[in-house]
Parts: C-alpha cells; structure tokens; sequence
C-alpha cells in the first residue's frame, strides 16, 4: 500500500535545529520508502513546490520572532490537507496545529501527534515556578490524547507527561546521519586546551547559560578549558555578559550540517545541558563524531549518554563542572571510540521504518478514499524563504 503522509509544524525556519532535522529525516525515508509525503509549514507566502523529497507547501504565516513564524490561523493550513487528501497526518505541533487532529478524524484519516517537547517542563522553566503549570498542562494533554489516535514520544522523559492519560504511545527514538557526523571530519587541536562546544540555540528553553556557567566554574578552578559556543536565539547578549572574561567564545549559527559535523569533531567534550530536552539530536551528532557528551542528569539527552560515552551532572554550574572534569580525566582514543559506537545504536532507518509501522496501522484501521494529487498552486525554485 502507498501512503500519502501530510506533515504538519509550526516553528521550522532556516535556523530551526533538531525538530526540522528529525521532520525531513523523516520525510525523506517515507519517499525513499517508496510513499508520498507532504510537508505543511509557515512561510513568507503562500508557495507549493514539488522536491525529490515531496511536496512542500508553505502557508503565508505572521512572524512570532525573528527567526520563526507560526500559522495562526490553522483553517488555512486544513485547506492545504483537503487540497492533497492524505492517508494519515504527523503534526509537530501541540498549538494552532492541533485542530488537524479533528480535520482527520471528520475524514476517517489516522493522526499522529509527534511530541517534541515536554510542555509542563518547558512551561514551569518560562514562568519560573511550577504553580499552576502542571494542571493547565494536563488539561491540554488529555484533549490531545483524545483527539489523537497515536501520540510518538522519543524517550521514557517525554512518555512521562502522558502517564495515566490512556494514551496510545509509540516510542520512537530518532537517529543520526553516521556518514556526515563521522569522527573523520577532524580532531581536537592539540594546544593544551580542553575544548568544550555547545550547538544549539541560544534561547531559555535549552539552558544554554548552564553551559556558560559550566566554564566560569572550570576557569574559577584553574582548568585550562575553551567553550565554543555555536547558534543564535534570543538569549545570546545575556550569556556575553554572563560569561565575563571567562574563555567562552560564541561563533553565531553554523551553516551547513557538514559544518556542524567540524566542529564536534574537533571538540574534546561537546555540553547538551538542558534537563528538559525530550531526545537530544545534538548529543547523538557529538557522539556520532567521536565527541564525548556531558549533560544533565534528568531529562531525554540524560538517557542517551552512558558512562561509556560521557557524564552527567546536576543541571547547576558545579554539578556540570565537576561532570566535566570526570570526562576529562578520561580522554583519548578509547573513550571517542566508545562515543561512536554508542551513536551507532540510533540510525535514522530504524526511526523511519517505525514510523511507517505506525502510518501504515492507523492506514488499515481508517481506511481513506483514493484519490488523485491536484496540481500545485505556486511553484518556487527555493522553498526555504521562511
């Protein structure tokens, strides 16, 4: 059978990280595989374009920030699912995007909500306590599980939230591209220096400051430590002020994945700090590169770093710091050895063929009228104009 899978997401733009990475993985197996795929994001203008990888089609959407757009009115996205009549619908999206959820059941189309974030982590974090968030969370989850017919979690962290919900989870873990983010694209300069990276955007939600605060506590200690800093985000002036005359160095966003790849590389230690990650895209990118990985000690990226591969630590300056020494006492060609073939455990493949599992079970429990692709609307050579 050929499915027709629609994505839906808010929030993917030109310098979005591991949700955009995990959303065209993704597609791009499901065509490999042999299915159509259409993806459903914000853009500038209204625009449809036909790719190798399917059909993406770009909903003019407002600005939210200055990186990111969201489609504030969800009945123009619905218009883009009655456009092309898929056989099931993967939404990234527990917001304006939700509504699609009905749209499907209306047309007896599986849906599938892919969780990418815990909302009453990430919630408590932006209002600085945890009063009220919790009930306003599981109030919003239990509409979710109800609406959904399948809700995806990457890990045991991001399961949590839906416990006692009756949902129908799937646990997909996601997977890593071993051919770019490979150990061969470099090695840490040998200067006398540790180098420590972080790669990701520099926004609360993904407490780079920890990070910061880290490598002020190893310099307070006299450790002979250099942290790169790699992204953009709305936080980046706050943590140059934060790190002082400490020897943190931020580099802006790093174009191009073969990029990125260099720069784990070349790192001895690579920090993904943030104790309310669902999964953690950059720690198997680190590791895939033969980088060793020190994080927290709770949330998603917590349960893919092991003590072959690195170390965690409480989500606090000391805690980070003293997780770091203990790696870096243990540097050398055995422990990148162990970080690449703990990243070898997650390929995109194994990712791809569950999700097609779970498309093709809601598929054969909704069966869906056949129907013909219409012809795009727009074309656009460039479907990143975001």
């Amino acid at each position: 059978m050929t499915l027709r899978i629609a994505q839906l997401a808010n929030f993917v733009g030109p310098v979005s990280g591991g949700m955009r990475v995990a959303i065209e993985s993704l597609g791009q197996g499901y065509v490999a595989a042999g299915h159509e795929r259409i993806l459903v994001i914000p853009g500038k203008e209204d625009t449809t374009t036909e790719t190798e990888n399917g059909i993406i089609v770009q909903v003019r959407a407002p600005r939210i920030s200055r990186d990111y757009r969201m489609i504030a009115k969800p009945w123009r996205a619905l218009e883009v699912l009655d456009r092309f009549r898929p056989t099931s619908i993967e939404v990234s999206d527990k917001w304006t995007l939700s509504p699609a959820a009905r749209w499907a059941s209306k047309r007896g189309i599986g849906s599938v909500l892919f969780s990418h974030e815990r909302l009453d982590d990430m919630l408590s974090g932006w209002v600085r306590a945890q009063f009220g968030v919790e009930t306003a969370v599981g109030a919003l989850n239990r509409r979710l599980v109800k609406e959904f017919d399948a809700v995806v979690v990457t890990s045991a962290y991001a399961a949590e939230e839906f416990a006692d919900l009756d949902a129908n989870l799937w646990h997909v873990p996601l997977g890593v591209d071993l051919e770019t983010f490979h150990p061969s694209v470099g090695s840490p300069a040998d200067d006398g220096l540790v180098k420590l990276c972080y790669v990701g955007r520099m926004s609360h939600e993904k407490n780079p400051e920890l990070g910061v605060a880290a490598a002020i506590e190893l310099h307070r200690r006299g450790r002979p430590i250099q942290l790169n800093m790699y992204g953009v985000g709305p936080d980046l002036e706050r943590m140059r002020a934060q790190a002082g005359d400490a020897p943190v160095v931020f580099h802006g966003f790093v174009k191009g994945r073969d990029e990125v790849a260099r720069r784990f590389a070349a790192s001895d230690i690579s920090l993904s700090v943030c104790p309310s990650e669902t999964f953690g895209l950059a720690v198997l990118e680190a590791l895939a590169c033969g980088t060793p990985v020190v994080t927290s000690n709770r949330g998603g990226a917590h349960e893919l770093v092991d003590p072959t591969c690195g170390d965690y630590g409480t989500p606090d300056a000391v805690g980070l710091a003293d997780a770091i020494e203990r790696v870096m006492a243990r540097l050398g060609p055995d422990l990148r050895l162990a970080a690449r073939a703990r990243a070898e455990q997650y390929t995109w493949q194994a990712s791809i063929d569950r999700m097609l599992q779970l498309h093709e079970t809601l598929a054969h429990q909704v069966p869906n009228r056949p129907v013909r692709r219409p012809a795009p609307r727009h074309r656009t050579e460039n479907p990143e104009n975001l």
